[in-house]
């Protein structure tokens, strides 16, 4: 474990750099943001909020952050472009008040607004202080299976006006979507039908730019 002591930054240390690699590669979703529809709302600095979603080895980059504006809350709704089995979350921000506490957890709603967080999330975590970006957040992965759209709700911070976020991690699988949609219906018959609904609406010609 003495590797850390180098305080170089990541990257650099040679004898960890395949476990490092290994790791990184896991948490690859970012690459299947539909970035075109990717949402941040209430962050100050419009685009800001997609900044977070970038490779695990670069989540110590301090200059792309988010910040909230009017209050402390962060709201993403994050689009992908296939089917997601999410497994985990990181959550980096400062080491201090501005660090988000909490972090609410919804699926497949597209387009939420603060308004919609008044619904049960799949999933709720209590956020702990994580300036390094090592903590990970293990999600219910029976939840966060079949997940084309992910909202993440951040309600509140450790105390601040706003929120400050350096990098947001997410581990997961990813599926192509056109293979998919036939079996969606199958193995998920305790889904909402409307959800489904939606999917075939979706339009997908216009990511052809």
């Amino acid at each position: 474990g003495g590797a850390m002591a180098h305080g170089h930054g990541p990257g650099r240390c040679r004898c960890c750099g395949a476990e490092a690699a290994e790791r990184g590669a896991a948490w690859g979703l970012y690459l299947r943001i539909d970035r075109q529809r990717l949402q941040c709302l209430n962050e100050r600095r419009e685009g800001s909020g997609a900044t977070v979603f970038r490779p695990w080895e670069e989540r110590g980059d301090r200059s792309q952050f988010v910040e909230s504006d009017d209050d402390e809350e962060l709201l993403f709704n994050i689009p992908f472009t296939g089917s997601v089995k999410l497994k985990g979350v990181i959550v980096m921000g400062e080491d201090d008040g501005t660090h988000p506490a909490e972090m609410r957890l919804f699926r497949n709603i597209p387009h939420m607004s603060f308004d919609d967080t008044a619904k049960e999330p799949e999933q709720t975590f209590s956020l702990s202080r994580d300036p390094l970006g090592e903590l990970e957040y293990p999600t219910k992965i029976s939840r966060f299976s079949n997940l084309y759209h992910l909202s993440m709700h951040f309600p509140k911070n450790f105390g601040a006006e706003t929120t400050k976020i350096f990098y947001i991690g997410l581990k997961g699988e990813w599926t192509e979507a056109h293979r998919h949609e036939v079996t969606i219906c199958n193995y998920e018959a305790s889904a909402n039908p409307a959800d489904h609904k939606l999917e075939q609406i979706t339009p997908q010609t216009h990511f052809i730019s």
